[in-house]
């Protein structure tokens, strides 16, 4: 017995040691994740307050499944097929919160929580979509097709209150029956005239001599006049009887969007979108593939290429008419960006031509009452932002606010790209909230559509994001960084200003989930040495959230994974530059340094929560465990610091961006004794790029480098990040050769590694081809090409991620310490 027990004991001891992590490897970091525990994500409240849902793998199984705890017993159940079945993504709420609309596989169904009945609305082989209540409440609005319907929920009538068509002209009407009515006139309308008119009348057209004849034969012939008398007679007849005919609105090929009622049911507001003509995109081959064949990947447009343009509408169902909504009243729609002066030609010619800018339009967003109306509109260029009241009787639009950056519009809760409206929406009837960087950082304001009177309710410098008005519309609850860049909590705010109340309190990252009821908090929370996990704490300042799950394995938590130190610096042009460093214990003899360049651009890596880079944050323990000194820098262009910080790189992407870099050196040089000849650096995407114009404009800072999905030219990335910052390749070329590496490429004295994906869709593998080509034909020798055949931009093969890193680790082990 006393030998059995021995032996139990033994591999118990065993199964601990496997357990735990004596040393990192990079084999070990970069394998599959689930080594490390999975986080809860994609957190959601059931429609009735009592549950939270999340996505959770505790068994490190093959899949995720869906979990949920009850808030009386916070116990993760795993939920099964039936329950997953009944759940309801999404939706739209009535305004007490009772019952709520959603699409669920291009149907309409009804939810109502005091009975926890669903009800089908629509269920039908066509695809319904964008369910909403009418402003009473009585009717469902939702899209079918190309049209938009509306469903009586007390008497059953369904009525098409649109029809547009794809023709371009001679459609038939449809008639503006309710649903009963459909077996009478308005089918049967649209027929064709009778058999002998058809046949002996004749239809209309032709030559002259085709006319004469039928005219000769009316004048002769009393059976031919009678018969014409009788089709007039039964045409009037028809029309009588089919009710009025829904106007046919043509819109050919053009998509169609943001079809809207207006509440009294009078305006039905639609935008229509032209496709750009010979806009050429780009094609990734594909080489490993199923079929054993080269397979081509259709992908994007390059920046400056022709965009699609577009024109919204009102449909005046009284009046019977369409008309576009104006733009020419837009303050400021032909001002022309400030680097135009730059180029004197194209000053000229453009102050010539003195066009109105191509402008989208969001919206309107009607008042509960339906007496007011709002737009969002922002410019093409993104330059400016407007929120507009439209008149839509007349179709003419007036200022409330304009917002104008002569870099790009911007920042948490605000419209980029002209496609997203940004955080807005009604207090009352005449009330109208958005967010604006007016002040430099985003921040929360309200307008009076009755008298354009303005009013900004949060400030300071730090910024709001998610903003959520309450269901009573008393309270704007929203994210905030008030506290330092990089710790976010949860705050609400009374809607007519005040003091921002904290509800969170963990130091860190708090993403908040409210409930339907506003009574709880689902807390998704992180420290920077510490993955995400579930909390649920009551709605309640100073409340104790309590810990839910609990996800990272034994393996992970036997390392003593280092809090990095947050830091700050003092940059060339004066500014703070937030940064965390990884100290070594004992640092190499060499004492060397690598600089970790953040991806995206405007992204915030400087944080005290779990960051998305967590390779690299691991990767940066393994580098201080050898002896490096690593830091990572939040530099200009990054999020979480204003409008200033975000737009610093505005023209010249490797300008101030790289200043950042090299002033971190220097304080690390200055602050932790780091060998300034022995410093490296590494990043992929706006990472990678960097790295590649520090090792080609800096050569005597870095001694080595690894860019890992590298942009190189940026006149070959995409329009709707680009054009922002750097304007279009044709109109602005300067920004493009002072913004590009492989314009300076013949810079390079360090040993350069780059590292691509082959079928990377965001930064394509040609970008790293034509680099590779032009360092070719410059007869450099000190660089490495790392090609990867199954990756895109975001690596998914641990194989893939354990070679780039070892090669990154031995070119830094080898040009590093000397």
């Amino acid at each position: 017995m006393k030998k059995i027990f021995t032996l139990l004991l033994i591999s118990a001891a065993t199964g601990a040691y496997a357990q735990k992590l004596e040393k990192l490897t990079i084999e070990k970091i970069m394998s599959d994740s689930k080594w490390m525990g999975t986080s809860p994500d994609a957190i959601r409240w059931s429609d009735d307050s009592k549950k939270i849902y999340f996505n959770w793998n505790p068994e490190a199984a093959d899949h995720t499944s869906l979990y949920a705890i009850n808030t009386r017993n916070t116990k993760p159940q795993k939920v099964d097929l039936a329950e997953r079945k009944a759940l309801t993504n999404g939706g739209t709420w009535n305004k007490n919160h009772t019952r709520k609309l959603f699409e669920q596989g291009g149907d309409i169904f009804l939810s109502d929580l005091k009975t926890g009945k669903v009800i089908s609305l629509a269920v039908t082989t066509d695809r319904e979509s964008n369910p909403t209540f009418s402003a009473d409440e009585s009717k469902v609005l939702f899209m079918r097709g190309d049209n938009l319907f509306s469903l009586n929920l007390n008497n059953g009538e369904l009525r098409q209150l649109t029809n547009f068509t794809r023709t371009t002209a001679g459609a038939t009407p449809v008639a503006a029956a309710g649903f009963g009515q459909r077996g009478g006139g308005g089918r049967q309308g649209g027929g064709a005239t009778s058999g002998f008119n058809a046949r002996q009348g004749g239809v209309a057209g032709g030559n002259q001599q085709e006319a004469w004849l039928r005219n000769q034969q009316t004048e002769l012939f009393e059976v031919i006049r009678e018969k014409a008398k009788d089709e007039k007679y039964n045409a009037a007849e028809r029309k009588a009887l089919q009710g009025k005919a829904l106007k046919t609105i043509p819109i050919g090929e053009q998509s169609l969007s943001f079809v809207q009622q207006s509440p009294d049911g009078r305006y039905i507001t639609y935008r229509l979108i032209k496709a750009a003509d010979g806009a050429k995109s780009t094609i990734v081959p594909s080489y490993v593939t199923a079929s054993g064949y080269t397979e081509d990947i259709p992908n994007r447009t390059k920046v400056g290429a022709p965009m699609s343009t577009s024109q919204s509408y009102v449909f005046d169902t009284q009046r019977d008419t369409v008309y576009a909504i104006s733009t020419k009243e837009i303050p400021g729609i032909k001002d022309l960006p400030d680097y135009v002066k730059d180029y004197p030609k194209q000053l000229e010619d453009r102050t010539k031509r003195n066009e109105d800018r191509n402008v989208v339009i969001q919206g309107p967003n009607w008042s509960p009452n339906g007496q007011y109306a709002v737009a969002i509109i922002t410019a093409q260029d993104n330059k400016d932002r407007w929120v507009m009241k439209l008149d839509p009787a007349t179709g003419k639009l007036s200022p409330l606010d304009r917002q104008r950056d002569e870099a790009w519009i911007g920042g948490p809760g605000i419209s980029g790209g002209g496609f997203v409206s940004g955080n807005t929406g009604w207090l009352n009837n005449t009330q109208f909230y958005f967010q604006s960087e007016a002040s430099g950082y985003s921040h929360i304001y309200v307008v009076d559509v009755a008298t354009g009177a303005k009013k900004q309710l949060t400030s300071g410098k730090w910024e709001v994001s998610d903003l959520h008005l309450s269901n009573d519309k008393k309270w704007f609850y929203f994210t905030g960084n008030v506290e330092h860049p990089g710790i976010s909590h949860y705050y609400r705010v009374p809607v007519n200003g005040g003091s921002p109340v904290k509800l969170t309190t963990m130091k860190g990252g708090n993403e908040v989930e409210l409930s339907p009821d506003e009574k709880w908090l689902a807390i998704r929370y992180s420290y920077s040495n510490k993955p995400w996990e579930l909390y649920l704490q009551p709605n309640k300042p100073g409340a104790k959230a309590i810990q839910i799950t609990h996800s990272t394995s034994t393996e992970f938590k036997s390392y003593p994974w280092r809090d990095p130190e947050m830091v700050t610096f003092k940059n060339r042009y004066g500014k703070d530059v937030y940064a965390r460093v990884y100290a070594p214990k004992t640092p190499h003899q060499s004492k060397p340094a690598v600089v970790f360049v953040h991806g995206a651009g405007y992204l915030q890596n400087i944080h005290y929560w779990w960051s998305q880079y967590y390779h690299e944050y691991m990767f940066h323990n393994l580098l201080a465990d050898n002896g490096y000194t690593v830091i990572d820098i939040d530099y200009t262009g990054s999020a979480g610091y204003g409008r200033d910080w975000r737009t610093g790189i505005y023209r010249h992407m490797g300008g101030k961006d790289l200043d950042d870099q090299v002033d971190g050196v220097k304080f690390l040089v200055e602050k932790y004794g780091v060998n300034p000849k022995n410093v490296g650096l590494y990043g992929g995407s706006y990472g990678g790029f960097i790295t590649l114009m520090a090792m080609f404009t800096q050569p005597d800072v870095f001694a080595a480098g690894a860019g890992l999905r590298s942009v190189t030219d940026w006149a070959h990335y995409n329009h709707g990040y680009t054009a922002n910052i750097l304007n279009e390749p044709y109109n602005d070329e300067k920004a493009y050769r002072a913004s590009s590496p492989i314009y300076f490429a013949n810079g390079l004295k360090g040993r350069l590694l780059m590292a691509h994906g082959m079928v990377d869709v965001n930064v394509n593998y040609q970008d790293i081809i034509r680099l590779t080509q032009k360092l070719i034909e410059l007869h450099k020798e000190n660089w490495e090409l790392a090609s990867y055949p199954v990756e895109d931009h975001g690596f998914v093969q641990p194989s893939s991620w354990t070679d780039e890193y070892k090669r990154i680790y031995k070119l830094f082990e080898e040009t590093l310490k000397k």
